[in-house]
C-alpha cells in the first residue's frame, strides 16, 4: 500500500533520528550541506527510497523539510553520495523514460562554463486551481509553465525565483567504456550552489573524470520563429558531482583474467607474444611494434628534489613511405590504449589538440573546452599525417609534450590543464620516399623543437626484397580469408593487461640496470671519432638517456615487476640504438650524431661550414672583399669536395653571412 505524504514525512524523521550521529558528522555548518549514502535509507525505508528514485524532486524536498523539523539543522540541502547500481546509465543509453528520475553517469568533463548567478527555479501558482508549479530554468529564456493539470494555459502567477551560482558542464563518455571506434556521446550537466564552490571548481576542470548524480530534465529547443520545437534536448540537474581518481580503472578485470594476466607476465616469451599482438594484420616491423608496446605501458613519472617533475610518458614518431601501414598502426593503438584518441592531419587544429575558449549559449558567458591531449590524460593521442598540420597548430603541442600541461589565456579565462599524455605521431617525407642519407628535419616539415621532444623516431621503408615480399603477400592474402587464426592475445585482454600494469606499483631502477644504462651513455658519448676539422659529433644527449630509462621502466611493467632489471635496460638500449641507426647515423664520421635528428645538420657538415668561414676570412685579408670562386675551390680542395663546398656556400648564404655580388665572386657580409 502506498504511503501518504504524512507517512513519508514520519518515515523520514525516524530515519534522521536513527542516523543522527552520521548526519551530524557530515553536516557542514557554514552552508548546511548534508551528505549521506542511499543504502542506509533503502534498508530503513524501502518505500521512501523507491519513491526517491522515481520522484526525486518531490522526495528530496520532503526529506529536507523533515530534517529541518527535527531541529538537527536549519534549511538543509541534501546531497546523495551513492545511488543503487540500477540507476547507473551510460550517456548513450539515456532515453525519455529516464526523464524526471534519479540517474548516475560517469564521464570526462569536455567543457566547463564560467560560474554565473542564475535563476534556476521559479514557482508559479495556477489562478484556476491554486496548484503550485515549479519550472526548472535551464534555457536561455525565462520559462513559464506551458499548462496546468487542470487544463489552464498561460497567465500563471509568479510566486518566487531561486537565484544561485550556476555552472554548465558538458560531460563526454570516457573512452574506457567504449568499444574501439565508437564516437563518445555528450550531455549537458548543470551544477549550482555548493557544487560550484572554488574548491569544487578545481576538480571539475576540462579533462577531469567525474561521477554525476542528478535528475534528468528536458530542455526545450526554441525555433527561429520564436515557438518551441517538438524535439527536446536532455540535461541533468546535478544533485552531487564527485571527482573520480585520476588513475585508470582496472576496467572490470575478473579473477580469471587477473590470473591469466599474471601467468602471461611470467611467461618467458611474453614480449614476443605481446609484440605479435600489436597490429597483427601488419607483417614485420618488430622493433617498431615493440616500441609502440612499451609506449602503451609507459614509464614512471617522478618528482625531483627541486619540485619539478620528469614525465613518464614517452613520445614516438613514425616516418616512412606511403603504404607501410602507419595509419593502421595508429588506429590500432588508439583502440587498444585505455584512453586513446585518434586525430589526423588537416582535420586537427591546435585548439582541437589542446584546449579552446568557446561561447556558452546557455549561461551567456565563456566556456573552456578541452582538446584531445587533455581528454586523453593518462592515455595516448595518435596524430596521423602530422606534417599536414600547420606550424602554428603543431607549436601548441610543445608544452603538452614536455611539461605535460596545457596553459590557456583567452577572453577572461586563464587556466592550466593536465595533459599527461603519450603521443604517437606519423608523417610522410616531403618527396614521398624516405632518403636515408638526408637528415630527418630536411625530409619532414616539422620544427627541430618538436622533433627533439620525441623519445624515439623510427623509419618505415618499402624496399623490394623477394623473400620479404613473398611473406608480406602471404600475410595479406591470409588476412583477406575468413576466420584467420593467429597466436595473438585477444585485444580486450591486451587492453586490460595495459590498464592492470598501469595500476600496479611503479617499478624502481635496480643497481644493475642503472650501471648498464650509465655505461652505455658514457661509452657512446666518449667514443673516439676522427674528424678533419676537430669538431666531435654528439651521439647522444640527456634526452635520450631519459628515453632509455622510460623504455626500461615500461619493460618492467610488462613483466609486472617491482624492479627494473638489467635485461630491461638492455632491451631499451637495443631499441634506442635501432632508432639512432636509422635517423642519427652520420656516414661521414661513421658514428651516431644526434644533431642529424634535432637540427638537421650533423657535426661533419657544421665543421665544413666553420672551416669555409675561416678560409673566406683568410682570403678576404689577402684578396680584398671580392673573393673569386676559383680561389675558394683551390683553398679547400683538400678539405671538401665540390658538392660539399656548394652545399656549405648555400648554407652560409641562407644564414646571411655571404652573398654573390656578381657571377664567379663571393663577398662576406
Amino acid at each position: 500500500m502506498e504511503l501518504k505524504k504524512q507517512d513519508l514525512e514520519f518515515e523520514a524523521k525516524k530515519f534522521f533520528e536513527a542516523h543522527k550521529k552520521e548526519i551530524g558528522e557530515s553536516i557542514r555548518q557554514e552552508d548546511s550541506i548534508v551528505k549521506f549514502d542511499f543504502e542506509p535509507l533503502a534498508e530503513f525505508s524501502p518505500v521512501l527510497s523507491e519513491k526517491l528514485l522515481d520522484s526525486p524532486e518531490e522526495i528530496l524536498e520532503l526529506l529536507q523539510n523533515s530534517l529541518d523539523e527535527t531541529g538537527l539543522i536549519k534549511n538543509p540541502r541534501i546531497r546523495l553520495k551513492t545511488l543503487p547500481n540500477s540507476v547507473d546509465v551510460k550517456v548513450r543509453e539515456i532515453r525519455a523514460k529516464h526523464l524526471d528520475q534519479f540517474i548516475s553517469i560517469e564521464g570526462i568533463v569536455r567543457q566547463a562554463s564560467d560560474v554565473r548567478p542564475q535563476v534556476v527555479n521559479a514557482r508559479f501558482e495556477c489562478p484556476s486551481c491554486g496548484a503550485i508549479l515549479s519550472v526548472l530554468q535551464i534555457d536561455k529564456k525565462f520559462r513559464e509553465p506551458s499548462r496546468c493539470s487542470c487544463g489552464r494555459k498561460g497567465l500563471f502567477k509568479l510566486l518566487s525565483k531561486e537565484m544561485v551560482d550556476a555552472q554548465r558542464l558538458v560531460i563526454e563518455e570516457s573512452p574506457d567504456a567504449l568499444d574501439g571506434g565508437e564516437q563518445p556521446r555528450r550531455i549537458n550537466v548543470f551544477l549550482k550552489e555548493d557544487l560550484v564552490e572554488p574548491r569544487m571548481e578545481e576538480k571539475t576542470t576540462p579533462g577531469s573524470k567525474v561521477r554525476i548524480l542528478g535528475v534528468l530534465k528536458e530542455v526545450p529547443v526554441p525555433l527561429q520563429s520564436g515557438s518551441i520545437s517538438t524535439r527536446f534536448d536532455l540535461a541533468i540537474e546535478a544533485n552531487n558531482a564527485m571527482p573520480l581518481e585520476e588513475s585508470l580503472e582496472d576496467m572490470g578485470v575478473t579473477e580469471e583474467e587477473e590470473e591469466e594476466i599474471i601467468a602471461l607476465s611470467k611467461s618467458p616469451d611474453v614480449f614476443d607474444r605481446l609484440v605479435q599482438s600489436i597490429v597483427p594484420s601488419v607483417y614485420g616491423f618488430e622493433k617498431i611494434k615493440e616500441s609502440v608496446l612499451l609506449q602503451l605501458f609507459g614509464g614512471v613519472k617522478k618528482v625531483k628534489s627541486d619540485g619539478g617533475s620528469t614525465r613518464g610518458d614517452m613520445h614516438i614518431l613514425l616516418v616512412g613511405d606511403p603504404g607501410v601501414a602507419k595509419s593502421v598502426t595508429l588506429k590500432f593503438v588508439s583502440t587498444i590504449a585505455p584512453r586513446g584518441r585518434y586525430v589526423s592531419g588537416k582535420s586537427a587544429t591546435g585548439a582541437g589538440l589542446t584546449a579552446s575558449v568557446v561561447k556558452d549559449e546557455f549561461l551567456r558567458g565563456w566556456a573552456l573546452e578541452a582538446g584531445a591531449m587533455v581528454l586523453a590524460n593518462k592515455g595516448i593521442v595518435c596524430v596521423d599525417e602530422i606534417e599536414k598540420m600547420s606550424e602554428h597548430d603543431r607549436s601548441t603541442m610543445h608544452e603538452a609534450m614536455e611539461q605535460q600541461t596545457v596553459t590557456i589565456s583567452k577572453a577572461n579565462i586563464q587556466a592550466t590543464l593536465r595533459s599527461e599524455t603519450s603521443v604517437l605521431a606519423a608523417g610522410n617525407p616531403k618527396l614521398g620516399r624516405f632518403d636515408p642519407y638526408t637528415p630527418i628535419p630536411q625530409q619532414i616539415d616539422i620544427s627541430p623543437a618538436l622533433l627533439s621532444r620525441f623519445d624515439v623516431i623510427f623509419v618505415l621503408r618499402d624496399l623490394p626484397n623477394r623473400e620479404q615480399d613473398e611473406a608480406i603477400a602471404s600475410h595479406v592474402l591470409e588476412e583477406h580469408k575468413q576466420k584467420v587464426v593467429r597466436d595473438v592475445i585477444d585485444p580486450k585482454l591486451l587492453r586490460k593487461y595495459v590498464s592492470y600494469a598501469k595500476n600496479k606499483a611503479p617499478p624502481k631502477l635496480s643497481e644493475e640496470a642503472s650501471d648498464e644504462i650509465k655505461n652505455f651513455y658514457i661509452s657512446l658519448r666518449n667514443q673516439s671519432t676522427r674528424t678533419t676539422d676537430g669538431i666531435r659529433p654528439i651521439p647522444i644527449t640527456a634526452r635520450q638517456l631519459e628515453a632509455i630509462i622510460r623504455l626500461s621502466e615500461a619493460c618492467a611493467k610488462i613483466r609486472l615487476s617491482e624492479n627494473v632489471e638489467r635485461q630491461d635496460a638492455q632491451r631499451a638500449i637495443a631499441l634506442l640504438k635501432h632508432s639512432l641507426k636509422q635517423v642519427g647515423y652520420d656516414e661521414a664520421t661513421k658514428t651516431f650524431d644526434i644533431d642529424r635528428v634535432t637540427t638537421g645538420m650533423p657535426s661533419s657538415k657544421r665543421g665544413k661550414i666553420i672551416s669555409l668561414k675561416e678560409t673566406l676570412s683568410q682570403l678576404e685579408s689577402k684578396l680584398g672583399k671580392l673573393i673569386p670562386y676559383e680561389e675558394i675551390e683551390n683553398a679547400v680542395e683538400d678539405k671538401m669536395s665540390k658538392d660539399e663546398l656548394e652545399e656549405a656556400i648555400n648554407q652560409l648564404s641562407k644564414a646571411g653571412d655571404i652573398f654573390k655580388p656578381k657571377k664567379g665572386y663571393i663577398q662576406k657580409i
